[in-house]
This record gives structure tokens, sequence and C-alpha cells, in this order.
């Protein structure tokens, strides 16, 4: 797969959909946004800003809904609070502190009532440079690992134009719970150029096994696309409507195919499995951790 052209960046915003109450999470998300809720001592918001920054996005666009201002105000300056932790010499903490402010530009997007993730990212239309040929998208609830998806699929962009997004290869008796491409070799076995998609198929009906991930490297044609379909269950727009009437139209579409892993922070088991993954995986925590949990099924 060919490098990026030097000095080009492949997009400059990475848009974040974070308008949903996390009922899942009720009733901690009366008060606290589920994006704010941490993987050990980091949010899982700050982690997707991370990976979007390290893969050069310049802005994070979060699409909020009205009365969630929490997760755009963690990303602001806590300059107080700093002081505070200098003043007693915790300059570790500062530094944690510090990081979401440092990583990456903020602006916040409202979607005044949940209308779908094709609405949620339509309503960042304005906020993305008229510039812009592409963008990011990111959507908080999944975390890809390792981290370079995105750079991956900046590289295909370049080689192929159209829109790119992420995909995992899963066990065909679970491919009912996710969308699922319907796919074309192209000649590099971890990139498949896309023909369409079904959303939630019957194993023995599927496509393929490649499943959609949180992850989108869209063409501003997308916006468009939106503007065009029609509303489904609920009134909602959906973001996979948009992309097929993209593909209909003939606008190139592929996948990477991402060969880590994958964790799902948008439900309690997801959850679980994210901190406990991210426990072990810390040098402080891990080996008691490991010790107990070993222990603890013993029983």
């Amino acid at each position: 797969m060919s490098e990026l052209v030097p000095g080009v960046l492949p997009f400059r915003s990475a848009v974040v959909p974070a308008a949903g109450l996390g009922t899942r999470f009720l009733p901690t998300t009366k008060a606290v946004p589920k994006e704010l809720l941490p993987v050990i001592d980091t949010p899982g918001i700050e982690l997707v800003a991370a990976e979007a920054a390290e893969a050069g996005a310049q802005q994070l666009l979060i699409v909020s809904s009205p009365g969630k201002d929490a997760v755009a105000a963690y990303f602001a300056e806590s300059s107080e609070l700093e002081k505070e932790l200098a003043a007693r010499g915790k300059e570790e903490l500062v530094a944690k502190v510090r990081r979401a402010h440092e990583l990456i530009a903020v602006r916040t997007v409202t979607q005044d009532e949940p209308r779908g993730l094709g609405h949620a990212v339509g309503c960042a239309r304005d906020a993305v440079g008229p510039d812009e040929q592409a963008f990011a998208v990111l959507l908080p609830d999944d975390l890809v690992l390792p981290t370079g998806v995105l750079a991956k699929m900046a590289q295909v962009r370049q080689r192929h134009g159209g829109s790119v997004l992420c995909a995992f290869d899963v066990a065909r008796e679970e491919v009912s719970a996710y969308g699922v491409f319907e796919v074309e070799d192209t000649g590099d076995e971890d990139v498949k150029r896309v023909r369409g998609m079904v959303e939630k198929p019957p194993p023995d009906r599927a496509p393929s096994t490649l499943a959609a991930a949180g992850r989108y490297l869209l063409d501003r044609a997308v916006f468009d696309a939106i503007d065009r379909i029609e509303p489904g269950a609920g009134g909602e727009l959906q973001l996979t409507d948009a992309i097929a009437l993209l593909i209909d139209e003939g606008h190139p579409v592929h996948v990477v195919v991402h060969r880590g892993g994958r964790h799902d922070l948008g439900n309690p088991a997801g959850y679980v499995r994210a901190y406990v993954d991210f426990a072990l995986a810390d040098p402080d925590l891990g080996p008691d951790l490991r010790a107990w949990l070993t222990d603890r099924l013993k029983v």
C-alpha cells in the first residue's frame, strides 16, 4: 500500500457523534454522559480523540445534544486544577489533566433531536471546512485496537478515492449482530471494494463475514447523499443508507479489514471487558488484577 503524499493531510476534521442518552447505563447516565465513563482513568472519548489526533486530525467535532455540555467541558482547560496539583507537587497528575485539552482543538455541534447516525453526521456539515474533501467519523462506543487504522484508511482513499470504512472479519454465526459488506477483491487482502451492505443479515444470507466497525473516512459527497435519503424506522436517517446511495451512483467505497481487536463501550458487558483488558495491560494494576482474577475464577 502506498504511503501518503508528504505534506498532504488526509483529513482535518474528525466527527464524533455523542448525542445519545446512554440508556444502557442508566441510572448513571442521568448525570454522567456515557462518553465520560472511564476506562481505568481515561474516558472513552479521550481515547477516541487521541486516535484521531494521532491520524492527523486537527479538530474534533463533537455532535452533542442539548444539556449534554459535560463532554465538551472535559476538553476545556483546567488551569485552576492544574495549579492546585502543581502546588502539591503532583506533576504526573498535572500532565494527565492537561492531556485532553492539548490533544486536539474541540468544537461542539448540536443535534437537537435523535434522528439517527446519518442525521448526526449531517449536523457537522457547516463545521467541516468548505475546502475539506474528506473527514473522519469515529463512533465513541468503539475502541479499535491497536490504533492506526485511520492512517491505513487514508492511504486507501489516496489510492482509490471516494470513501473508506473499517471492517472486521467476524465468525459467520456472529454476523447477524452487524452491518455486513458485500465486497469484491482489489488484489490487496486487507482492502475490498464495497458493492453493497446488508444490515444484520441471517448467517446463511450474509454476503460476507466482513462487519462494519465504527471508523469512517467519508468524502464530503456524503452530505448531499444524506439530504437525499428517506428516513427509516423511527424517522431516523441512517449513514449506511447514504453510503449505499453513493455506491449505487458509482462513488467508490472501500473497506480496510482491520486485523486487530475491538471493544464496544456502548453496553455494560463490552465496557467491563474493555476495563479489564486495559487494566491487565497496565503495569501498575495488571499483576495484582491477574492474580486476583486467576484465584477468583477457581471458585
